[in-house]
C-alpha cells in the first residue's frame, strides 16, 4: 500500500525544490508535488489541488507552501491524513513586508527578475550555502518560474488570512519544521505554530536557512520520514 503524499513549493520555486527530499523518502511513498502556478490566491491554489489530489493523503509545504496547505486543511480537513509546515508562518503578512513584495515585484516587472532572485539568495540561505551549488541551483529555479506566475503568487501570499485562529483545530500528526538560520521566516515563529497545533512536533534543521529541502535534504527527510509514520 503506497502512501499518497503531496508536495506545495513556495513561491518562485518549481519541483526541484522537494527532489532531494523525494530521493531519500521511504519507497512506500508516492510523493507528487503540487501546481501553484496558475492561481492568484491561496484559496484558489488549495481548491485546484484538491481537485487533483487522491481522496485521503498527507500535506506538506514550504513557505508559501505552508500557506497553501493550511487553506487545504480548512477547506477539507477530512481528506488530509498528515500535515508538514516547513519554513512557513501563520500569521498574515505586515504592512511592511507588502511593501517590500511590491518594490520587488515591480522590478520584476521591469524585467529585472534574475537581479531580484540574486538579491533574495542573502535572505533564502544559511550563509555556508551562498557562495556554493546550492545558491545556483536555488538562482536558476526561480528563473524557470516565469515572471506573471511570480506576480499571481506574490497576490495570493498578501492577500492571505491570519491562520492562527484555525492551528488549535488542527488534529493530524503534524510536523513543524524550520532552517536554524532562516531569515525570512525566522524559527520562533515556527515554535509558535508547533505550540499552537496539537501534538504538534517542531523539528529545526541546522545549517539551513529558508530552504532546508535543498540545503539539508537528510535532516528534512529524516524528520519527514517519522512524521509519516505516525
Amino acid at each position: 500500500m503506497f502512501q499518497p503524499l503531496v508536495l506545495v513549493p513556495g513561491l518562485r520555486c518549481d519541483a526541484y525544490l522537494w527532489h532531494a527530499v523525494i530521493e531519500r523518502l521511504d519507497e512506500r511513498v508516492a510523493p507528487v508535488v503540487a501546481d501553484v502556478s496558475r492561481d492568484d490566491s491561496v484559496t484558489g491554489m488549495a481548491a485546484r489541488i484538491l481537485a487533483a489530489a487522491p481522496p485521503r493523503f498527507a500535506l506538506a509545504g514550504l513557505s508559501m507552501g505552508g500557506y497553501v496547505v493550511l487553506e487545504i486543511i480548512r477547506q477539507a480537513s477530512e481528506r488530509v491524513t498528515h500535515l508538514a509546515l516547513l519554513d512557513t508562518n501563520a500569521r498574515p503578512d505586515s504592512e511592511e513586508r507588502k511593501t517590500a513584495r511590491r518594490t520587488e515585484m515591480e522590478l520584476v516587472r521591469q524585467g529585472k527578475s534574475a537581479l531580484v532572485s540574486r538579491m533574495g539568495l542573502p535572505n533564502l540561505l544559511a550563509p555556508i550555502h551562498l557562495d556554493s551549488p546550492i545558491a545556483e541551483a536555488v538562482h536558476a529555479m526561480t528563473l524557470r518560474v516565469e515572471s506573471e506566475v511570480y506576480l499571481r503568487q506574490q497576490d495570493a501570499i498578501m492577500t492571505r488570512i491570519d491562520s492562527r485562529p484555525y492551528l488549535g483545530q488542527i488534529a493530524v500528526p503534524t510536523l513543524v519544521g524550520v532552517g536554524a538560520e532562516d531569515k525570512l521566516i525566522p524559527p520562533e515563529l515556527s515554535e509558535e505554530m508547533a505550540a499552537m497545533i496539537p501534538e504538534a512536533k517542531l523539528a529545526i534543521f541546522a545549517n539551513a536557512g529558508h530552504i532546508p529541502t535543498l540545503e539539508a535534504p537528510q535532516a528534512v527527510a529524516t524528520a519527514m520520514r517519522e512524521w509519516l509514520a505516525r
